[in-house]
Order: C-alpha cells, then sequence, then structure tokens
C-alpha cells in the first residue's frame, strides 16, 4: 500500500521543516520526536498532527520556523532513506508573514543544502524556464560543480503542446553530475478526489512509455525510480563522506579525552591553577588592546571605528581640522613681521631680518597651536581609556580584576598623559620666557611694504 500523509495545498504549506526518515521494518506505523510515546497507524492522523504541529510553532496564519519537524516513518514497503521537506521559496509575504519573508526561507533553505555531507534535491516545474529555477540557482551557490545535487522536474504533462523537456533529462541544457529524473504527480484535483496513488503511478509510467519525447527513456523517469535513485545514491554519498566524518569525530574524541583527562585531577582552590589563569587573562588583554590599536584583530568591527582607528582619525581628520578653524590674520602678521624687525634694529637699520626677530614670531604663532594640541591629547586619552574598558570586557566574569585591571593601565595612560601634556606645553613656556624676545611696540608706525 501507498501511503498519502504530506500536508499539501495552494500557498506556502511546508511552513517548517520536516525531517522524515524512511526505515525498513516489517511492521508498518510512524513516530514523531515531539511525542516519542505515540504510534501512529492512521496515516491521516499524521498529516493531522504535522499540521497542529506546524501551527503550535508557527501559528495559524502563515508563519514560518526553522525548528524542524521529526518524523520516522517504519514500513515493509521503503527503502531506507532520509528525506528533509523545505519551504518554497516565496516572494511576496501574506499573513503573519514579515516582509523578509523570501531572506528568512532562504537562509533556513541554506542552513541545510549548505553542508557538505547532504544531497541536494532540487525541484523544478516543468512548466517555468529551468534557467530561472530557485532552487537549481540556490542549489548552484553551495554546489557550484552540482556534485550533489540531483534535478526533478516535474509537471511534465502540464507543459505547452509541441514542447517538451527532453534536452533537460537528457542532461545536456543545464548539467548535473546526477542528471535529473522527470516525475508526473497528482493534480490537487486528483489529491482533492482522493485518486489513489497506485492509480497515479499507473498513469505516470503511461505517461512516459506512450510520450514520443520520453518514450525512449522511461525506464529512467517515474516516481519509483527517483526512490531507488535516491537510495542508491544516498548509500554511496555516506560511503564516500563516512571515511573524513569518522577521522573528524576521531580527531575531536582524542581532544575531549584530553581535556578530560586534565580535569581528572582538577582542583578548584589550586593556587597553581589560579595564577595560570591570572597570567593568561592579563595576557589575553595585552594581545586584545594591542590588536585593537595596531588594527590586527581577529573579529572585525564592520559597524563603527574603534581602537587605533579612531585614533588615526583623531590625527588626520580632527586635528587638522582645529588648526584650519584657528583665526589668521595675514595683515596683522606682516605689521608684527615689520615691528618686531625695527624693534631689533633700534636705532640702526639693516639689510636683511635678525633671528631674533624670526624666532619671536613663529614662537608666537607656535603657542596657538598649543590649545588645539592639548585637545587632540585629549581626545586620544580618552580613546585609549574606551579601548580598555571594551578589551576588560571578558574579564567581566572577574569584576575585581577587572576593576584592578583597568585601574592599573589607567592610572599608567593619565601618567603618560601628564608627560605628553608638559612636552606640548614646553613649546608654549620657551616661546613667552626668552628674555632676548623684543617687546612687540603697540605705538610703531603702520606697515612698511619694505619689510
Amino acid at each position: 500500500p501507498h501511503r498519502d500523509f504530506l500536508p499539501r495545498g495552494s500557498g506556502i504549506v511546508t511552513r517548517r521543516p520536516l525531517i522524515l526518515q524512511l526505515i525498513f521494518s516489517k511492521t508498518e506505523y510512524a513516530e514523531f520526536l515531539h511525542c516519542k510515546s505515540k504510534k501512529f497507524t492512521d496515516f491521516d492522523e499524521v498529516r493531522q498532527e504535522i499540521e497542529a504541529e506546524t501551527d503550535r510553532v508557527t501559528g495559524t496564519n502563515k508563519g514560518i520556523s526553522p525548528v524542524p519537524i521529526n518524523l520516522r516513518v517504519y514500513s515493509p514497503h521503503v527503502l531506507n532513506l532520509t528525506l528533509i521537506d523545505l519551504p518554497g521559496i516565496t516572494k511576496v509575504p501574506v499573513g503573519d508573514q514579515p516582509q523578509d519573508i523570501e531572506y528568512q526561507i532562504r537562509d533556513m533553505i541554506l542552513q541545510f543544502i549548505g553542508r557538505e555531507s547532504s544531497l541536494i534535491l532540487a525541484v523544478t516545474p516543468a512548466n517555468m524556464d529551468l534557467a530561472n529555477s530557485d532552487a537549481l540557482k540556490m542549489a548552484k551557490e553551495v554546489d557550484p560543480q552540482g556534485l550533489r545535487t540531483i534535478g526533478v522536474i516535474t509537471k511534465l504533462d502540464l507543459m505547452d503542446e509541441g514542447t517538451d523537456a527532453r534536452d533537460v533529462l537528457e542532461n545536456k541544457l543545464l548539467p548535473l553530475r546526477r542528471g535529473y529524473i522527470g516525475v508526473v504527480n497528482r493534480s490537487q484535483k486528483d489529491i482533492d478526489g482522493k485518486k489513489d496513488i497506485r492509480a497515479a503511478l499507473a498513469a505516470e509510467r503511461k505517461f512516459f512509455l506512450s510520450h514520443p519525447a520520453y518514450r525512449h527513456m522511461a525506464d529512467r523517469m517515474g516516481t519509483p525510480h527517483l526512490q531507488r535513485v535516491l537510495n542508491q545514491q544516498l548509500t554511496n554519498h555516506i560511503r564516500e563522506t563516512l571515511p573524513s566524518l569518522r577521522s573528524k569525530l576521531q580527531s575531536q574524541l582524542l581532544s575531549l579525552e584530553k581535556e578530560v583527562e586534565e580535569y581528572k585531577n582538577f582542583r578548584p582552590d589550586d593556587p597553581t591553577r589560579k595564577t595560570k589563569a591570572l597570567l593568561q587573562m592579563v595576557q589575553q588583554f595585552g594581545v586584545d588592546f594591542e590588536k585593537r590599536i595596531e588594527g590586527s584583530g581577529d573579529q572585525v568591527d564592520t559597524l563603527e571605528l574603534s581602537g587605533g582607528a579612531r585614533i588615526n582619525r583623531i590625527f588626520h581628520e580632527r586635528f587638522p581640522f582645529e588648526l584650519v578653524k584657528m583665526e589668521f590674520d595675514e595683515k596683522d602678521l606682516r605689521r608684527e613681521i615689520s615691528y618686531a624687525i625695527k624693534n631689533i634694529h633700534g636705532v640702526r637699520t639693516g639689510l636683511f631680518t635678525p633671528d631674533l626677530a624670526f624666532e619671536a614670531i613663529v614662537k608666537k604663532q607656535v603657542v596657538k597651536l598649543k590649545e588645539p594640541c592639548l585637545k587632540c591629547v585629549d581626545l586620544v586619552i580618552q580613546e585609549l581609556i574606551n579601548t580598555v574598558r571594551q578589551c576588560t570586557s571578558k574579564l567581566g566574569s572577574y569584576p575585581r580584576l577587572r576593576e584592578e585591571t583597568e585601574r592599573i593601565v589607567t592610572t599608567h595612560i593619565r601618567e603618560r598623559e601628564g608627560k605628553t601634556k608638559d612636552q606640548v606645553g614646553g613649546w608654549g613656556r620657551a616661546a613667552g620666557s626668552r628674555s632676548q624676545s623684543p617687546p612687540l611696540h603697540p605705538e610703531a608706525p603702520t606697515h612698511d611694504p619694505r619689510a
């Protein structure tokens, strides 16, 4: 007997992934992981349970969820096979579906088909252009060589008269290593009229045998052939991927056993372990801080600038901007230069500009740079302290260690701040305390063009 238990209908029906395990057994029944104690023998009840379990998580108004439903079907009439039924890609949100429903479904599908160990069953209706198939496009994203994709072409009986999918089914149009299989399923009218599946399979067989474009490959078409191919290819695929999976699991097991061995003799109060943990955390803090400043972090922040990048911006954008903002009157400067030269010469006249006059004018201009320089230092210090706080976030489990680390490093930064500001301020003091610098006479004559 053939069983019909998957929900069918218009619009988006599969709203959660359904992991369906077909298991060969002498008796026939089904069981769900979410109610393992109950064995279903009536497959209409299985359909109702799938619908109820879908609504329980997603609501009754077309919402979706990536949480799978796990169903096992035991039967003497099946080949061992595990299938994952995923939602079809929908473009326009309906009901409770969010605006980004298409992207949510794409992400959900990619979670499953992206795994190297899975085979992809790309189902495309024959009455649409194969080049526009969403299923084949997504399969190509994760399997560009077509090595683990099996193409399934449905609705071959609905193609326009005079057209056929022969080139596709012969694997000539968009070749896949595992090829394409054509099927003719029951229509929605057949399902509503409860058309027997056996009769549907007989009609499908007759269609392929009688169609002039497909009769030469009728033995490689149809649902029973698809079932056999899936069983065979999945078995082969498992055989191919098993060695690498086994070695990966063995290496993980060895790693875990080594870790278990380390913790067997673990004593929480062992002072050497505490010291080691403390040193590791402090060392990690130093590495994190350096990476944030130097810009070689493992995790690059794509949302905002931080650490060294912000300091770089202070030096190359903020500081030059503050300098440009400084008020500067060329006429006044020329007049000051003229006064300085004349005051240095006194009653004498000279051909050359005296060094003392040059120093006096330059130092007076340098003093004006003091304020933006000190402001720049403040901005850099603030950014360094912010970076310290970001790096100590990993020490959140140890609040006292975090507090002490922040205190020590911040104190050191403040000490360096004082020395830096002394250096910056030193220019101003040197410029203003030269005894040789002549006073700029307030009543000197107006600007001399010869100066």
